[in-house]
Parts: structure tokens; sequence; C-alpha cells
């Protein structure tokens, strides 16, 4: 694995819910995030009650400007999903150092496996130790389109 990347000065990562700006959180995600656009807020609110969040928050104002959860059984498995860093910090490791931190706070589960799934950004997170999945062959998906 790789070492954990550091969070640029002047932004720090809670895994606190009650931090999360959840109507910046459904923004980002159901107008500019390709796997989510159109997400309903309702949906998106039982996404986030449902599941480990974690935001990134820069130290003045305080405000959130990238977020990522985990779906998790805290014991064998997880799936990240919904990382998202807002455009106008991008650039500046905040997604790398978000995602090193969630491994960082899974490593204590002793989990099996932690999938994930994207399009566009296989080098960052190969960078972090994931890796294709060895056998895609025994993995099915039973998908309702919603």
């Amino acid at each position: 694995m790789t070492d954990t990347p550091a969070l640029p000065e002047g932004y720090e990562i809670s895994a606190d819910p009650a931090r999360l700006d959840t109507g910046r959180v459904h923004h980002w995600l159901s107008t500019d995030a390709y796997w989510a656009v159109g997400r309903s807020r309702e949906k998106q609110d039982r996404a986030i009650a449902g599941s480990l969040n974690f935001g990134v928050y820069a130290a003045v104002p305080g405000e959130q400007v990238a977020y990522a959860r985990v779906i998790t059984d805290r014991a064998t498995f997880a799936y990240l999903c919904d990382v998202y860093v807002d455009r106008s910090v991008r650039g500046r490791g905040i997604g790398t150092a978000l995602v090193a931190a969630v491994r960082e706070h899974l490593r204590p589960f002793g989990l099996r496996r932690t999938v994930l799934a994207t399009d566009d950004a296989h080098g960052v997170y190969a960078r972090l130790g994931f890796a294709p999945l060895e056998r895609p062959e025994q993995w099915m998906a039973l998908t309702s389109g919603a």
C-alpha cells in the first residue's frame, strides 16, 4: 500500500455526519457527478443516512469542499462511492488525501475487500492501492436503473 498523502494546509477531514452540508453534497452530485446526475434530494439523504460519510472542510470559513461515502458492514466488505471534490479546489490533492483518509479509517475493521467504480480516475485510485478486480467474471450486479 502507498503512503498516506497529506491534506493541503488549511483543510481538514471529518467523519462527523453532523458537519455535512447535505444540501451542497446533493447539489454537487445531482448536477455535476456523471454517476448521480438527477439523483433526488430524498434519495441522497437516505444514502447519507445509511453510510459512513466523510467531508473535507476549509479551515476558514469552514465550508465543505469535498465528500465521500462508504457503504460497509464494518467487518468484511466496503464500497467507496460518491467521491466528489468541488471544482474550485480540484488539482490540490484534496481528493487523493480524502480517499487515503477513508482507507485509513477503514483499516481497523479488517475488511477483506473495499471496492469502487470509476470511469475516469483509475490512476488516482491506483496510487492509493486500488487495483482492477482479480476475477471480474465472479462479479454480477442487479440493477434497477434508478
